[in-house]
């Protein structure tokens, strides 16, 4: 492995960093890039390389735990907990769970097929322009004056609502956030709120399929692999780091229209330049 494929992790990284929290798909970007232009399975290895986009999302995972590690820390038994404004109650751990139920049963049943049939560029194109109409459509038919402003205020039914709706992702290209915040302005949540929401679900269902893809396909890794992993991961954290502060301050002002643009634009352009 030489400096070039370290440069090649490092892009990646980048992309997945900056893209894993807006609405428009960290793994099919990574695909997108990876499949045209830097071909890192010719590195690694199909499975390696596909585990690979898989494992560096434990990069922008940590970049969400530290953002909201006061909230984690409360939701652990870990710290004091604080009454939210205007509530009596707080967002719970067990909430959570019930928001990552559908997605996780689903991902674990369906993970190898996935892996198998659902990581290509014609995949993650119907993912791009399929997500992007149903943002269009949350944008338009979500609630105007959303009655939840906060997590806080999320209730069982709700977040089990949104786990359903986060099933969508699992096609790559479609988006676990486009499909999370578009279905919580669907069900009352203000963009923010639903983007929080979105965020601290990320942490056990990402890291959960990160360690699973990475022990099942353990085999297909070299110790020479070691410093592609780790550049990937670094640069995922950094630019995660970055990009999702920015995110949580503009998503209550520019909505999901913008990013939708954003994806159908790409898709049509991968397409003729592709095909």
């Amino acid at each position: 492995m030489d400096f070039f494929d370290i440069i090649k992790a490092v892009i990646l990284g980048m992309v997945e960093g900056l893209t894993e929290f807006a609405p428009v798909s960290s793994t099919g970007h990574m695909i997108i890039v990876d499949d045209m232009w830097l071909q890192s399975q010719d590195i690694l290895g199909k499975y390696a390389a596909n585990t690979f986009k898989v494992v560096i999302q434990l990069g922008s995972i940590l970049a969400v735990v530290i953002i909201f590690r006061n909230r984690f820390i409360e939701m652990l038994g870990l710290g004091k907990r604080k009454e939210a404004a205007g509530s009596q109650t707080r967002l719970k751990l067990s909430q959570v769970i019930v928001g990552l139920i559908p997605a996780g049963v689903l991902g674990v049943l369906f993970e190898d097929y996935i892996d198998e049939h659902l990581f290509s560029l014609e995949t993650v194109l119907i993912g791009l322009v399929v997500g992007a109409i149903f943002m269009i459509f949350a944008d338009y038919f979500g609630a105007k004056n959303p009655q939840i402003q906060t997590v806080d205020q999320i209730t069982y039914k709700k977040a089990f609502a949104v786990g359903l709706i986060q099933c969508f992702s699992l096609w790559p290209g479609f988006s676990r956030s486009g499909s999370t915040i578009s279905g919580g302005v669907l069900l009352g949540m203000s963009h923010r709120a639903a983007a929080d929401f979105t965020f601290i679900m990320a942490v056990p269902i990402m890291a959960g399929a990160s360690f699973i893809s990475l022990l099942k396909n353990w085999e297909y890794f070299t110790l020479d692999a070691f410093p592609f992993l780790a550049a990937g991961f670094i640069t995922a954290f950094v630019f995660a780091l970055i990009s999702m502060r920015f995110f949580l301050k503009l998503i209550n002002r520019i909505k999901l229209v913008p990013f939708a643009i954003y994806r159908i634009v790409l898709a049509l352009l991968i397409y003729v330049l592709y095909f």
